[in-house]
C-alpha cells in the first residue's frame, strides 16, 4: 500500500489559475472537488475503533479544520443515522490492493464499506499562506508578509502591517484574508511612517486596508485594563516582558517618574503595587488616557499624570516629590475590612497613610528613538539637597533607565556606541557592567526592531557630580 501526504497525494492547495495577481479577493476559486473514498461503518458504535485504526494505517484522511466523520453518502443510511470516515485520496474504492490488510480485514468482517466520495475543499480550509500563494506573483513569494502587530481584545483587535513596497498592489486582497483567517481581528491597517522619527508623539499615519476605520481598542495587561486609540498614541505589544521587567525593579513606596509614561504600561502596574508614579507625557492624547486610565484601574493614591515636556519634568519631579514629601503627602489607603459581627462596637480600622518619600527611585525613559538626548537635564536635579542621600542617609540616587536604539551586532559595538552617546550628555564615561557599581551601565538587550536594529535599555546610577552639580 503506498502512502503519501494529503499535501504530495492530492496537491490540495495548487493555486487556481484564475486567482494570481489578483486584486480582488474572489473566495470561489478555492472551491473544489475531489474524488476520493471513504468507509461506511456499520454501527457508529464502532466509529471510535476503525477512527484509530485508520490513523494508524495512515489511510485516515486529515485535514485541519476538516471533519473526518461525515454522513454517509447512502441516502437511507443516512436517515438512520449512520456515519462514514473520509480516506485519503490515494485508496481507490474498488482496488483493494490500495487498502491495509487492516481496512481489508475489517471489509470481510462486515463492519466497515469502502465507497465512493468527494471530498469538497472551499476557501475556508485554505491557510492564509497558501491563499497568499495563490494569489502573489511567484517573484513575491519568498517573503509573504506574516507578520504584524495586534492591538485589542481577541474578540476586537486590529492588525498593523509595514507593507514592502512590493506587496502595496496586493495590500487589500492581503487585509481581507488576514481578516478571514484571524476571527479575532475586525480592522487591517497599513502603517504609512515609522513612529518615533516622523511622528513626535510617536504616533502614526495609516490607511484603513480592510474593515471600519476604527482603533479604539481595549487591552489587558499585568492585571491593568488600558482603553484607547491606537491612532492618537503610542502602545507596543510587544514590550509587555519588557514592561514587566522595569516594574519588577521598583519597591513599593518608592518614587518613579516616568519621563515619558504614554498611557502608563510602567506607571500603571507599578500603582497597583504601591509605587509612587509621577507619570508624564508631552501628548496631549496620551494625558487624557492617562487620566482616565489611572482611574479606571483605581491607583490614583499613587499614580499622578502630568502633561509636560520631558526635558523640563526631570527636574520638574525631582523638586516636586521634594515639595510633596515636606506637606506629607501620602496615600491614604482604607483601613482592611471587617465582618459587621466582628465590628459591633468597636472603632473603624483607621485607613493607612503612605507618606511620599522625598526623593525619586528610579526615572523611565522609554523613547527610545531620543530618550538618551534627554539625560543632560540630569545636571543639578539634586543640587544642593547632598544632605537627602549617602553617606548622610541610606537612600541611594536615581537609578536612571533609559531605552535605546543601536546597530545589531554580536561584539561590543552597540554597547560602545551607547556608552558615547551616554557620555555625550552627561560629562561622564560609563563602562559596560553592573548599573549598582559606580561608573558602570547596565545594558539590557529589549528586542530586535529590523533586521540591522536592536531595542537596549540601559540603566545606571546618577553620578554624584552630575546630580549635584548647579543647573544650568
Amino acid at each position: 500500500m503506498e502512502d503519501s501526504s494529503p499535501a504530495q497525494d492530492m496537491n490540495l492547495f495548487r493555486a487556481p489559475a484564475a486567482a494570481r495577481a489578483a486584486k480582488t479577493l474572489d473566495r470561489a476559486l478555492f472551491a473544489r472537488t475531489l474524488p476520493s473514498a471513504a468507509v461506511s461503518v456499520r454501527e457508529n458504535k464502532l466509529l471510535s475503533k476503525y477512527r484509530k485504526e485508520l490513523e494508524l494505517t495512515k489511510e485516515l484522511f486529515i485535514l485541519q479544520n476538516f471533519q473526518q466523520v461525515a454522513a454517509d453518502p447512502d441516502p437511507a443510511l443516512a436517515a438512520k443515522g449512520n456515519k462514514c470516515l473520509v480516506l485519503k485520496t490515494h485508496i481507490k474504492p474498488h482496488e483493494p490492493s490500495t487498502w491495509s490488510p487492516e481496512l481489508q480485514e475489517a471489509t470481510k468482517k462486515g463492519d466497515l464499506k469502502v465507497i465512493p466520495f468527494d471530498i469538497k475543499i472551499d476557501y475556508n480550509l485554505w491557510s492564509y499562506a497558501d491563499v497568499m500563494r495563490s494569489i502573489l506573483p511567484v517573484e513575491l513569494q519568498n517573503e509573504i508578509p506574516t507578520g504584524f502587530n495586534t492591538a485589542g481584545h481577541v474578540a476586537n483587535s486590529s492588525a498593523h502591517l509595514n507593507l514592502r513596497d512590493q506587496y502595496l498592489p496586493y495590500k487589500h486582497i492581503i487585509a481581507q484574508v488576514i481578516i478571514d483567517k484571524n476571527p479575532g481581528i475586525k480592522t487591517v491597517i497599513n502603517k504609512i511612517d515609522n513612529v518615533g522619527t516622523e511622528s513626535e508623539f510617536r504616533t502614526f499615519a495609516y490607511e484603513v486596508l480592510a474593515g471600519p476605520d476604527d482603533l479604539e481598542v481595549e487591552v489587558s495587561e499585568a492585571g491593568c485594563h488600558f482603553k484607547f486609540d491606537y491612532s492618537k498614541v503610542y502602545w507596543n505589544s510587544k514590550l509587555g516582558t519588557e514592561h514587566q521587567r522595569i516594574t519588577a525593579l521598583f519597591q513599593p513606596g518608592e518614587v518613579v517618574a516616568d519621563v515619558m509614561a504614554g498611557i502608563g504600561p510602567f506607571a500603571v502596574p507599578a500603582g497597583k503595587n504601591g509605587v509612587f508614579v509621577w507619570a508624564n507625557d508631552k501628548n496631549p492624547e496620551s494625558y487624557k488616557y492617562l487620566t482616565e486610565i489611572i482611574k479606571r484601574n483605581k491607583v490614583g493614591e499613587f499614580v499622578k499624570p502630568f502633561n509636560a515636556d520631558g526635558h523640563d519634568f526631570i527636574r520638574q519631579a525631582c523638586d516636586e516629590v521634594l515639595e510633596a514629601s515636606r506637606r506629607g503627602d501620602a496615600a491614604v489607603l482604607p483601613g482592611p475590612k471587617v465582618s459587621r459581627s466582628a465590628a459591633a462596637g468597636k472603632p473603624r480600622p483607621e485607613p493607612t497613610r503612605v507618606p511620599v518619600p522625598p526623593t525619586v527611585s528610579h526615572f523611565v525613559m522609554n523613547l527610545p528613538a531620543s530618550a538618551i538626548e534627554f539625560l543632560h537635564n540630569f545636571k543639578g536635579i539634586y543640587h544642593g539637597q547632598e544632605a537627602l542621600f549617602a553617606p548622610h542617609t541610606a537612600t541611594k540616587l536615581p537609578l536612571v533607565h533609559t531605552h535605546c536604539f543601536a546597530v545589531k551586532a554580536d561584539d561590543a559595538t552597540p554597547l560602545e556606541d551607547i556608552c558615547d552617546r551616554i557620555e555625550k550628555e552627561i560629562g561622564i564615561r560609563l563602562v559596560p557592567g553592573d548599573a549598582e557599581l559606580e561608573g558602570q551601565v547596565s545594558i539590557h538587550e529589549v528586542r530586535d526592531v529590523a533586521p540591522a536594529k536592536r531595542m537596549f535599555c540601559a540603566s545606571f546610577r546618577v553620578p554624584a557630580s552630575v546630580a549635584f552639580a548647579p543647573r544650568s
